[in-house]
């Protein structure tokens, strides 16, 4: 969304550094290597859908796209070869860490910014495309982020947003059947736990379609994401768990036996491991 030891911040040789950004912003650090694991396990989970849903909306060479809070390179690099040389991609986020070398393949031009969405003002020149995955659940000032992005639109652009909605189905295992899918559901529920605690709203998916109608948009579509038994939902599993797991101990919410307990499960292969249901909206600016 550099390797440290598998705490994210509490326990003995913790990073003061990290242990205080985990504290005040962002739960799951770009500046950590297990971030690049989360973007690759959420490219292959959700990149499929993102570019269905793009390829829908008319994109061509020569547009101008801005891809906000990018986090990794793959969706940056997908609407460069759709853009063509002709056409330009703007990759944003509070931290670049993962942009870093990002190069055009044949396509369009990227360029990339640090960008707050939520408190800097929008990038000039209009945008035929503005894309946001994964993004805003965690920005606290979402309605101002909203409105930053479609003033960026170009007249009949395209804001598209896709967001989780962990409240919709909050289980990493639906299927609850033994201690090892319970001792990974509550696991889930002291991730949920700690991002409520940071501002994130577990029920914002769901309200993308309104949010983009109340905001004067056209033509609003949406539909849901719900991986479920795929072999990056443990990947993905694995790499935010070992993120946060300094937070979650340091909180009461698991012990490191636990966690190691989990972990060990996980990489059997065996649990029916399941994402968060990821909700694609998208409408027009007259």
């Amino acid at each position: 969304m550099a390797e440290h030891d598998a705490d994210t911040g509490a326990g003995a040789g913790a990073d003061p550094e990290v242990t205080a950004r985990a504290e005040r912003g962002y739960l799951l650090d770009n500046r950590q290597s297990e971030a690049g694991t989360r973007f690759e396990a959420l490219g292959e989970l959700f990149d499929p859908v993102t570019f269905r849903h793009i390829d829908q909306f008319g994109l061509r060479a020569g547009m101008r796209c801005w891809e906000v809070g990018a986090g990794g390179p793959s969706v940056p690099l997908g609407l460069a070869e759709r853009v063509g040389p002709t056409g330009a991609v703007l990759a944003t986020d509070i931290d670049t860490s993962w942009l870093a070398d990002l190069t055009d393949l044949g396509g369009g031009v990227i360029g990339t910014r640090r960008h707050d969405v939520a408190a800097d003002p929008p990038p000039a020149g209009g945008f035929d495309l503005v894309h946001a995955r994964l993004v805003l659940v965690h920005v606290t000032d979402r309605a101002e982020a909203l409105r930053r992005m479609i003033q960026a639109l170009r007249p009949g652009g395209v804001l598209f947003l896709e967001d989780a909605d962990p409240a919709l189905q909050p289980l990493l295992c639906p299927d609850e059947s033994g201690p090892e899918q319970r001792l990974a559901n509550r696991l889930r529920s002291g991730f949920r736990a700690l991002m409520a605690e940071r501002g994130a709203d577990l029920a914002y998916g769901r309200t993308l379609p309104r949010l983009l109608r109340e905001a004067g948009l056209t033509d609003v579509r949406a539909d849901a994401c719900f991986p479920i038994t795929s072999p990056a939902c443990a990947v993905l599993e694995a790499a935010t768990v070992r993120q946060i797991r300094g937070r979650l101990v340091a909180k009461g919410l698991a012990t490191d036996e636990e966690i190691e307990r989990h972990l060990a499960n996980v990489a059997t292969g065996r649990l029916d491991l399941a994402t968060a249901p990821m909700v694609s909206a998208w409408g027009r600016r007259p």
